[in-house]
């Protein structure tokens, strides 16, 4: 028999700092089954610490205090995986796979955290390394389970409806054409050649945006707003938090939505958490 399994995703800019400020009421509410958390920056042991009663599976970075990714869950994971590339990538406290049996039907669950990048710099050489085995993986991940999704800060607003403010950043990391063509990609028809938005011509892989499908052509809804200036308060957000599910996995899922905070100052993080309903189980 199916049954709903909420599923959400969130940066939380320092989990510790994060639980301090209101997470952890966030969740007594939320009714929340498995969460994938980005940018952690803590080891296993205080992470167990501030979210008792979960099981806790996590990918530290090598410098501390610095990235860090994690599934949180109420029933415990079959299989845990962390290496996202079998080629030398530094994918430590960026990339985490799980998979979970639920009502006979196993789902694999990923918490990505996409670096910043910064273009014409090696940080941004460090980011197309990382997407580039993205692509490789996610044709991998849905031979291997076609219910699969991959969840967390991306750090690319894929289209102008991503990003408020688009027209002042389409030479920004976060926003380069060149970005953007790998979500093209990651989206477009499987199988297809698609042109994307830098000219060049690839190959869709099927995946599909569940936030962008369930908002429709509208600006938004935005997921992270500076902390600098009135961004939060006057929306000038960018949508850089994904759910990217397979097709059998999108045709699944329901009520998706960004829990943007009330106000600026009940905010614990700077990006909102991103929630879907997924039915799960023969």
């Amino acid at each position: 028999m199916p049954r709903r399994v909420r599923i959400a995703s969130v940066n939380v800019n320092g989990i510790r700092a994060a639980t301090r400020k209101g997470m952890l009421a966030w969740l007594d509410e939320a009714e929340v089954d498995v969460m994938a958390l980005q940018e952690v920056r803590a080891t296993a042991d205080e992470l167990a610490a501030v979210l008792p009663g979960w099981q806790l599976v996590n990918d530290e970075a090598l410098s501390k205090g610095r990235a860090g990714v994690a599934i949180a869950s109420r029933e415990a994971a079959i299989d845990v995986r962390t290496a996202l590339s079998p080629e030398p990538l530094d994918s430590h406290g960026r990339w985490i796979e799980a998979d979970f049996e639920t009502g006979g039907e196993r789902v694999t669950i990923v918490s990505a955290y996409v670096h910043t990048g910064e273009a014409d710099t090696p940080r941004q050489d460090a980011k197309w390394a990382f997407l580039d085995a993205m692509e490789k993986r996610m044709p991998l991940l849905e031979a291997s389970n076609p219910l699969a999704l991959i969840m967390g800060d991306l750090n690319v607003g894929h289209r102008e409806l991503d990003i408020r403010n688009w027209k002042g950043n389409v030479k920004k990391a976060g926003f380069l054409p060149r970005e953007r063509a790998y979500f093209d990609r990651f989206l477009g028809s499987a199988g297809t050649a698609v042109q994307a938005v830098d000219g060049t011509t690839g190959t869709g892989l099927g995946w599909v945006d569940v936030g962008r499908r369930f908002a429709g052509e509208v600006d938004g809804p935005y997921t992270w707003w500076s902390m600098r200036g009135r961004a939060f308060d006057n929306d000038t957000g960018w949508r850089i938090d994904y759910h990217l599910a397979t097709p059998a996995l999108a045709e699944r899922a329901s009520n998706y939505r960004v829990v943007r905070a009330p106000s600026w100052d009940t905010r614990w993080s700077d990006h909102a958490p991103v929630v879907a309903d997924y039915s799960l189980g023969r």
